[in-house]
């Protein structure tokens, strides 16, 4: 009897390192019986002891690495993004356009701790979270189910924070070397609460209009940003370069990038800390991040060779800058993919943003004569849009089974599958996103504009945005006598 006692304990603690998987697999219930079949002896009180150990193990792998992908997202914005654009100006505006990013990372963060996240994602309408995380008041370590139910609350507050927090930053390379610190402070303070709240709402928040997890009217597959990030940004972007008009000596003056070095080390920065944005947004440490860290890494890897390749056909030659433009448009093209797409469908979604921004950027731009200083619609806005549509093109419930019916049976995700509906869906997401975007930012250009004033002085965009702004310079070149 004592023999059969202990070869029985020992059949449970050699399955106890699997019990995660086991508990996520089979009910509660289930383990029960089956363990007081191997071992009656066992109290039902020791088994909840085990069961709240596993419980508790698979939080905690969860919540490192959502803190980990936290970190990696923030810095995307910076050093990442802060290199990319810094890179990309001239000498003169190399500190006032590292500082857009950087006043981001600290005024988005005070925005989003007092109402942001309330407005993002509380209880609400369709369009808009309420105030009833102002503050962050019931925001604790305590998992929110409604959005993950295995990582603190808090945790999530902070990983959607770093998005908050590079979204208007990705703006600032539209009116890079033209816009005043102080009008960037506010035109950009508000569109977070007027553009990127309530779209972040409508996408990912409880009761959103789009959101395809909780039940929105119309289900939008986004999985880290396509909608919510890129078009809104890149968009907004576009109306900056209009409202503001062009940089003096635009395009007749040349305007090279003072160092592409820079931007090649702020890209290759992005690279790495868009594993935390796109398998982050798996919201746990599973097979479902997994499959959108190769997504990712296939995606920009495609994209790079179709930007190259594009470049190298109609100017003869592959450029630095344009590898590492390529790159940038596939990890945007497949943020909204990277949690519904195979690893070839990746690569099928990378190589065509990578040739479609590539003329976005140079035949589109040209011909329409507008100056996108840095490309940001023509990378964000454009790949966040060809990425979104894509999306239901290529989205596999085998990857991500989104979609049940009342009974739990999986239903296609999108057109490859059967689901032709999904496309008009993601084209509505598109379509509030870019309304959205384009009502929102002239609205607030025309107020900042009226009280404040966006633009530099003519003597000060000549003298620079390091000197006008900030009174410093970026270098301080020293020669022996």
């Amino acid at each position: 009897m004592r023999r059969q006692l202990f070869q029985r304990i020992a059949v449970l603690l050699l399955l106890l390192p699997f019990a995660p998987m086991i508990l996520e697999a089979a009910p509660s219930h289930y383990l029960r019986t089956t363990a007081a079949m191997v071992a009656p002896e066992i109290s039902v009180e020791r088994l909840g002891a085990v069961e709240h150990a596993a419980a508790a193990a698979q939080s905690s792998g969860d919540n490192a690495w959502m803190l980990t992908s936290t970190a990696l997202v923030l810095l995307m914005t910076g050093p990442g993004l802060a290199l990319f654009y810094g890179g990309l100006v001239r000498k003169k505006n190399v500190l006032g356009t590292v500082m857009q990013s950087f006043g981001m990372m600290a005024v988005i963060t005070v925005i989003w701790a007092v109402v942001g996240y309330s407005l993002a994602f509380g209880q609400g309408s369709a369009f808009l979270g309420g105030l009833h995380n102002l503050f962050l008041r019931g925001v604790g370590v305590q998992p929110d189910p409604a959005y993950a139910a295995t990582i603190p609350a808090q945790t999530y507050m902070m990983f959607q924070l770093m998005f908050a927090i590079i979204t208007p930053a990705l703006i600032t390379g539209a009116f890079a070397e033209r816009m005043k610190f102080s009008a960037m402070l506010v035109f950009l303070t508000l569109w977070s609460l007027l553009v990127y709240d309530p779209m972040a709402h409508m996408v990912w928040g409880k009761g959103g209009l789009l959101n395809a997890s909780l039940g929105g009217r119309f289900p939008t597959l986004d999985f880290a940003g396509g909608t919510v990030v890129h078009i809104t940004s890149g968009v907004s972007a576009l109306i900056c370069a209009l409202y503001l008009g062009k940089r003096l000596g635009y395009p007749k003056e040349n305007m090279p990038p003072h160092s592409v070095v820079l931007s090649f080390v702020g890209a290759c920065l992005l690279w790495v800390g868009w594993f935390g944005f796109n398998a982050g947004s798996a919201l746990a440490s599973n097979g479902l991040a997994t499959s959108a860290f190769v997504a990712t890494h296939f995606g920009a890897a495609a994209a790079v060779v179709g930007w190259s390749a594009a470049e190298w056909l109609t100017h003869g030659k592959p450029s630095a800058l344009g590898a590492i433009s390529g790159c940038v448009a596939g990890l945007v093209a497949i943020t909204p993919a990277s949690g519904f797409v195979s690893p070839m469908s990746a690569l099928a979604i990378g190589l065509i943003a990578g040739v479609f921004c590539f003329w976005m950027v140079t035949t589109v731009k040209s011909k329409f004569g507008y100056d996108d200083s840095l490309d940001a619609f023509g990378v964000h806005g454009a790949g966040g849009t060809i990425g979104a549509l894509l999306t239901g093109i290529f989205a596999s419930s085998a990857v991500n089974p989104i979609f049940k019916d009342a009974s739990g049976k999986t239903l296609a995700s999108g057109v490859l599958e059967g689901n032709v509906h999904q496309i008009w869906n993601q084209a509505i997401g598109v379509a509030i996103a870019w309304t959205l975007a384009i009502v929102g930012t002239l609205v607030i250009l025309k107020i900042v504009d009226a009280v404040i004033g966006l633009r530099v002085s003519e003597e000060q965009e000549t003298q620079g945005l390091d000197l006008s702004q900030h009174g410093e310079e970026g270098y301080y070149w020293e020669t022996s006598a």
